[in-house]
């Protein structure tokens, strides 16, 4: 059984907060709650198990207690629903019914291990506040499908107001975000750099004071990386963790998708 989720206390955080994905849809939760369309939480419930589900704008995540096993249900609310992206628990993203619009994408999980380099000199150049108009420019560079610039306002605002989330930037020319802080855990996004700045190593060097300085406040903070990036995340010494399949819907060009991106 899939039920909409109308009370926060209705999640399972001892469940949610044993993967990425599950304290990405605590963190959700925490920002906005139950009560927006976009955002929606629902419960699967059968004799097998039990999990989540979380639709943000049209990426879907799903999580579970490891026991839930893929059924016609779950399969029947991605044909209605049609998100673009599907990601989360491995089991259920493996035994989906795969309609033919939807691709299979390998993504890496990496940890920012920090290597114990003198990074004195970067922080000098970290804007810790930055103007978000400005992490908008160098975003748009990176990722030419990124949402408009309201939707995108909107939602990182808010989520940094609410304490989830957090927007750096280096030398005026890369930029990263946190995409949620929960617990002792971060996890790392939207990382870009102008193309102007292309081949100075700003991104490397970025990304290892990110390292330093989230082990410093006692965090573990990650990454993820589809497999075009991933050569990059192994250079710069940073962990693999793990593995995740993502689904993509390759019916629909990313630039046309008014919802779903990054």
């Amino acid at each position: 059984m899939i039920k909409l989720i109308e009370h926060e206390h209705e999640l399972d955080r001892q469940i949610l907060m044993k993967s990425l994905s599950g304290k990405k849809m605590i963190s959700y939760m925490k920002a906005y709650g139950p009560n927006y369309e976009f955002c929606r939480f629902y419960k699967i419930t059968d004799e097998t198990g039990c999990g989540f589900m979380f639709i943000i704008n049209s990426t879907l995540i799903i999580c579970t207690d490891g026991k839930l096993q893929p059924s016609q249900e779950i399969d029947l609310f991605i044909s209605m629903n049609l998100p673009f992206r599907i990601e989360g628990d491995a089991n259920i993203i493996g035994g989906i019914n795969i309609p033919e619009r939807y691709q299979r994408l390998n993504r890496t999980i990496f940890e920012l291990i920090p290597d114990g380099s003198s990074l004195e000199s970067i922080e000098e150049h970290v804007e810790f506040n930055p103007r978000l108009t400005d992490v908008y420019s160098i975003l748009c560079e990176g990722f030419p499908n990124i949402a408009d610039f309201s939707l995108w306002y909107t939602d990182t605002s808010h989520r940094c107001r609410h304490g989830i989330s957090r927007v750096f930037t280096y030398k005026n020319s890369t930029t990263a975000s946190v995409m949620f802080d929960i617990g002792s855990t971060i996890l790392i996004g939207q990382v870009a750099t102008t193309s102007a700045a292309r081949g100075r190593g700003y991104a490397r060097d970025f990304l290892k004071w990110l390292a330093k300085f989230f082990n410093g406040l006692g965090k573990r903070a990650y990454l993820l990386a589809l497999d075009v990036r991933k050569s990059f995340y192994e250079e710069i010494g940073f962990r693999e963790a793990g593995h995740e399949i993502v689904l993509e819907r390759i019916d629909i060009e990313k630039d046309n998708m008014i919802k779903g991106k990054l």
